[in-house]
């Protein structure tokens, strides 16, 4: 048994420490806004405009992973550390992938909330700064991975029906 503390120190630049901070107003308004914005009438339960975009057949659930994603590049330009924002960067695939199937994708947005989990991610970042662990990069890329195989798969499916369109089409 371990009688001692572990102490992890992170020395930052004061710009540098200043410039995380800067992410935490960005994500919390990209939260409020895409996760949290609205309220179910007699309920606590809240959403924002993620599924409501995601709607929007085709072009919703894109856009909906372009704006988080405009978030991530400005958490990368600011140094966040690479697994935070790998991290990040998987709760906007997830949602991505599952909000391209119609219906079952939209519900889960309501669930989901890819942008509230970014800004708790950034949150517990900015409270204490911890160094990546060997087994946090497994997971990371093991998940990668799978989401790699899916939208693989996917995108051969999506292939095919289109191909199979294009033939019905083309016999009238």
């Amino acid at each position: 048994m371990k009688d001692h503390f572990e102490v992890e120190w992170e020395v930052l630049p004061p710009e540098e420490k200043q410039r995380r901070t800067h992410l935490e107003p960005l994500f919390k308004w990209l939260a409020l806004i895409m996760d949290e914005f609205l309220r179910f009438p007699g309920t606590k339960f809240r959403f924002g405009l993620d599924p409501i975009i995601g709607l929007l057949p085709g072009l919703g659930d894109a856009a909906s992973a372009i704006i988080s994603t405009f978030a991530l590049i400005y958490a990368a330009r600011c140094r966040l550390p690479k697994i935070v924002l790998t991290r990040m960067a998987l709760n906007i695939l997830i949602n991505e992938l599952v909000g391209i199937v119609p219906g079952i994708g939209d519900a889960f947005s309501f669930w989901f909330k890819s942008n509230r989990r970014n800004y708790e991610l950034l949150q517990r970042h900015i409270a204490a700064p911890k160094r990546a662990r060997k087994s946090d990069w497994v997971f990371v890329c093991a998940v990668l991975a799978l989401l790699f195989l899916i939208v693989c798969a996917g995108l051969l499916v999506s292939f095919f029906v289109f191909q199979e369109i294009l033939r019905l089409l083309n016999r009238f």
